[in-house]
Parts: structure tokens; C-alpha cells; sequence
């Protein structure tokens, strides 16, 4: 079999059982029927209070390359993927249907329809892995970045956890954590993409290059200015203190501590570099920080958090959940019909959905109630939360990062309180479901 070098087309990110189906269903003639899929979670992450929605516009730039070229089709045909008819059909798919969703930054509970997919049988279908793929990931990122900015209570985040997941999550990661409120990330690729700040200055070997700590700091101060951030723990942390202002004088921008107790060491530091006159040069601490160990920092003189492994892999729940289900297709005489699966554990809700944030008087969000088959009936305080991201093939959204990390500050100061607290409990918010009249 010939190797085909990978093309820049999405299509083949796809389970092979997508196309299985799609070739039996043109075969009975049912992949034509008009079907509504949708994307949700049935619970949140043990102990987790709200989930954050981040991907939407990564399954949009995915979508819009999501066709099968020369290559893909000669590697189904060559590996006997699906036979010709099938061929010819992908051969001439543009998805031409319709994509509803919750946008970037939303908060979102179990049963949230988080993403609607409208089309045919067939162009719903075989989206179902690149979706669920990109939403599953990005929006545990985004949950997990998010109680991280909680617990640094105004204290700006850095994303620096590239080195610790696959090069191309790296790149997705840091654009969910800005989404989350994350200050920059040290991924270039990142700020190349998607126009997110990028910051770092130096690691341990560059001090270690050097004969002396003091001639590393000269040449990081020389080559970057008195600005920079010194990183003060290759050897001994109050002579690297010392050292720090001696080259770089009082207007020192940082100093970093990557290792030991990071509570007592920003005290100790904070008070030494004050008694040299650095009064203003800030102190920044890395180290396998989780929002926990940021938390723990709150009362520390901190000013600044660098986050990687616990970042990008989820914080402890490195995938959200998220399932693909059919929940409403046409049936023999042309009507739209509910359909649910009713295994037990996995059992799902049929027909289309509508969902409202059900808010108080005082703007204080109360409930997530999803409407089945039409919306829900609200009242004018109530937030409709699914908007319009392709129609008839055609992409209608194109929000930035910018509003996304809006909305998430909005959506989240709706909440109750308790929603903010990092200790395990039960979602924020009821989700109830109103059928249709």
C-alpha cells in the first residue's frame, strides 16, 4: 500500500465507523433523511461545579477544510475503507446544513446542548470525531484554566505547559487558557495563530552554560534589559536574590522560583529583595502549580503564576465528556421524530433543544432550562444561550478571543457564589427540561 504524506484537509480525522455507516445508510437510501445531532455532556467531571465551552471556532477552521481530496480518496479506495459508491458521494461533500452552539467562554451543565448539527443523516455523521475531538479538549483546558484564574484572585497566569502534551494540543491548550483569562503563553505557534501574547526569558541550563550565575545574569541583562525576569533557584535562592539586583539594579523587572517551599520562599524573597530597594521588581513562581497550589499562594507575595502540566492535561479531568448523539430525523412520511437512546447509563433525551439561562431579578443565574422541540418559555430576563455558527453551509460566526474571555467573565459572575469555590461539589445550576406543548 502507498503512504500518502499528510494534507492539510480535516476530513480524514474521523473514526472509521462514520463511514461505515455513511456507506450503508446510501445504500438503504436513509442517509438522505433530514437528522438533528447534538454534542453534550451527561455529567461534569467529578466534583466539578461549571464546565467552560472553548473549540467553537476551531471546529469552524476545521469544518472549512474538511473535505476529501485526491489523497484521502485514494487512501479509502486503497485500503478498502468503502466502496465506490460511497467514494463518489465524499468525492462531492460540502457540508451544507446548519451548526448551532453555545459560543467560546460560555459556561455550560450537564445536558447542555453545547452544539446542534442539522444536515442530512450522512454530512451529520461523519463530523461526529473532529467535533467531539476539538470540544472535548479544549474545553477541559478552558475549565480547568478558568478555576486556576479564580484561585489567583487578579494575579495574571501564564501558560507554559508546551513541553508536557502533543505539539498540537500545545498550540489548542494555550488558546483555551486565554479564553479562561490566562495572561500570555510561551508558544509561539500560539501567538502566531491566534495573536495571544507570548513571554519567556531563560531556564536552568542557561545559567548552568555560564561559568558563573553572575555572568548569566549580566548576559540575560545586557541582551534583554533591566526588565527582564532572572530565574534565582539553580543554586542558592538568597545569593541568586543578591546577585539578581547587583547586575540588574533596583528596576529589576522579576525574578522567577521554580523549586522548594513556594510559600515561604516568596516571603523570604519579597523581604530581601524590599531591603536591596528592588521595592518594585515582582516575583513570579512555577512549579507544578494546580489551582490548589495557587490557591495555598493566595496570602503569599506573589505576583504572577507560570501553569503547565496541570494546565494542559486538565487539572485531573483532561477530557470533558462531551458525546455525539442523533436526537431527531425525519421519519417515513417526512416528520421530524424524536429519537433517544435508553441503554441503561447512557440514556439520552430526544428531539431538537433550545436552552435559556433562567436568571433572577437581580441578574443571578437560577437554572439551565432546555427546551425540547421549541424554546422554552422565559421571561425577558432570561439569557438564550445557543447562537447561529454556520448556516446552509455557510459560517455566520466570527468572534474573536477577546469576546470569548467577555463572556466568560459575564457568564461566570451570573453564578451563584459557591460556583467559584474549588472545593468538590454539585454543578452550579439545576438543569431542567420543559417539553414542547
Amino acid at each position: 500500500m502507498t503512504h500518502h504524506a499528510a494534507s492539510s484537509s480535516t476530513a480524514l480525522l474521523t473514526d472509521r465507523y462514520e463511514l461505515t455507516m455513511l456507506q450503508a445508510a446510501l445504500h438503504d437510501g436513509t442517509a438522505h433523511r433530514a437528522s438533528v445531532f447534538e454534542l453534550f455532556a451527561r455529567r461534569l467531571p467529578d466534583g466539578r461545579r461549571y464546565g467552560v465551552v472553548a473549540g467553537t471556532g476551531r471546529i469552524l477552521d476545521a469544518l472549512a477544510t474538511f473535505q476529501f481530496g485526491p489523497d484521502e480518496l485514494a487512501y479509502l479506495r486503497e485500503a478498502h475503507i468503502v466502496d465506490a459508491a460511497t467514494i463518489a458521494w465524499l468525492e462531492e461533500f460540502r457540508f451544507s446544513g446548519s451548526i448551532w452552539g453555545y459560543a467560546e467562554g460560555e459556561i455550560y451543565f450537564p445536558g447542555s446542548p453545547v452544539v446542534i448539527v442539522e444536515g442530512t443523516f450522512a454530512e451529520c455523521v461523519i463530523l461526529e470525531t473532529v467535533l467531539l475531538s476539538i470540544i472535548n479538549h479544549d474545553s477541559a483546558i478552558a475549565s480547568a484554566a478558568a478555576r486556576m484564574i479564580t484561585a489567583a484572585g487578579g494575579r495574571p497566569c501564564i501558560e507554559m505547559g508546551s513541553r508536557r502534551t502533543h505539539e498540537g494540543a500545545a498550540v489548542a491548550s494555550a488558546r483555551a487558557a486565554y479564553i479562561a483569562g490566562f495572561a500570555a503563553t510561551s508558544n509561539l505557534e500560539a501567538g502566531r495563530t491566534y495573536g495571544i501574547p507570548t513571554t519567556g526569558t531563560s531556564a536552568h541550563s542557561f545559567t548552568l552554560l555560564h561559568d558563573t550565575e553572575q555572568d548569566a545574569f549580566r548576559a540575560q541583562v545586557e541582551s534583554l534589559g533591566a526588565s527582564t525576569t532572572l530565574l534565582i533557584d539553580t543554586y542558592d535562592i538568597p545569593r541568586g536574590v543578591e546577585i539578581a539586583v547587583d547586575v540588574a539594579g533596583t528596576d529589576l523587572g522579576a525574578v522567577r522560583i521554580d523549586s522548594g517551599d513556594l510559600v515561604s520562599l516568596a516571603g523570604s524573597v519579597r523581604r530581601q529583595l524590599d531591603d536591596l530597594g528592588a521595592t518594585h521588581t515582582k516575583i513570579t513562581v512555577t512549579s507544578d502549580l494546580d489551582e490548589y497550589a495557587i490557591a495555598a499562594l493566595a496570602a503569599a507575595p506573589v505576583d504572577g503564576y507560570g501553569v503547565g502540566t496541570s494546565l494542559v492535561t486538565g487539572s485531573g479531568a483532561p477530557t470533558s465528556g462531551f458525546v455525539y448523539k442523533l436526537v431527531a430525523r425525519t421519519g417515513i412520511d417526512g416528520a421530524m421524530l424524536s429519537v433517544a437512546k435508553k441503554s441503561k447509563d447512557k440514556a439520552s433525551v430526544g428531539g431538537r433543544k433550545y436552552a435559556l439561562r433562567r436568571l433572577g431579578s437581580r441578574g443571578r443565574a437560577q437554572a439551565e432550562v432546555i427546551g425540547i422541540g421549541a424554546a422554552p418559555p422565559g421571561d425577558n430576563d432570561d439569557r438564550p444561550l445557543l447562537i447561529p455558527l454556520v448556516i446552509d453551509g455557510a459560517r455566520v460566526f466570527h468572534g474573536d478571543l477577546a469576546d470569548a474571555r467577555a463572556r466568560l467573565v459575564a457568564s461566570l459572575a451570573e453564578l451563584p457564589d459557591t460556583a467559584r469555590q474549588l472545593s468538590r461539589g454539585e454543578p452550579a445550576l439545576e438543569t431542567i427540561y420543559e417539553e414542547a406543548p
